[in-house]
């Protein structure tokens, strides 16, 4: 039997990637994990979700730490998160087969031997229309949540890993959605995990 594999799901947002994640869980007939980790991070810190979700994405500038070099209470709460996420995706990786969106899951899983990292990106204006037609923003809302989202995570995954979340060194499979949508995306993700993994 084959040992157990992941896909790691990077993004940018608007790009429709936790959409693509869905998908490609139910062709794989895998679990895909996302916000179900905020959730169990949330539990395990016995902090709410909000808390989570507010830290995880929300790393120091540089300046700043040098303005506090032991750090501050936000950045303690941070670092704590990170761990505990880091083991609870370990953890789940370790115990089946599945997909894991964003949180540094390329960066935590790069030692495993059936690992394939993908970042899924999509041109602005694309993007714009995903969360104004799909998302149901307004067009402001839209530009706003493209601009702080991407530069949140930009700074939490160069904070932890080291690098920005689509630096190409990183990744196995880079794929701008808007070229085949969803469905399209997901199968020929798909497809390429059935080639790598042999399933």
């Amino acid at each position: 039997m084959m040992e157990n594999y992941t896909i790691t799901i990077t993004r940018e947002f608007g790009s429709l990637g936790r959409s693509i994640a869905r998908s490609l869980s139910e062709k794989l007939g895998i679990e895909f994990y996302d916000r179900d980790i905020v959730d169990e991070v949330a539990k395990q810190l016995n902090l709410p979700v909000s808390r989570i979700s507010e830290a995880e994405e929300k790393a120091h500038h540089r300046l700043f730490s040098h303005m506090f070099p032991l750090g501050t209470d936000e950045e303690y709460i941070q670092d704590m998160i990170f761990d505990v996420q880091k083991d609870i995706i370990l953890d789940l990786a370790a115990k089946s087969s599945c997909i894991i969106v964003g949180r540094c899951s390329d960066f935590l899983l790069q030692n495993k031997k059936n690992n394939v990292n993908i970042f899924i990106y999509a041109p602005y204006k694309e993007r714009l229309e995903n969360c104004i037609n799909i998302l149901d923003m307004t067009e402001d809302q839209a530009k706003r949540m493209i601009m702080s989202v991407d530069k949140a995570r930009n700074a939490y995954h160069k904070k932890y890993a080291g690098y920005l979340p689509g630096d190409s060194l990183h990744k196995h499979f880079m794929i701008d959605s808007s070229l085949l949508g969803v469905e399209g995306t997901a199968e020929l993700i798909a497809q390429m995990a059935r080639a790598k993994f042999k399933l």
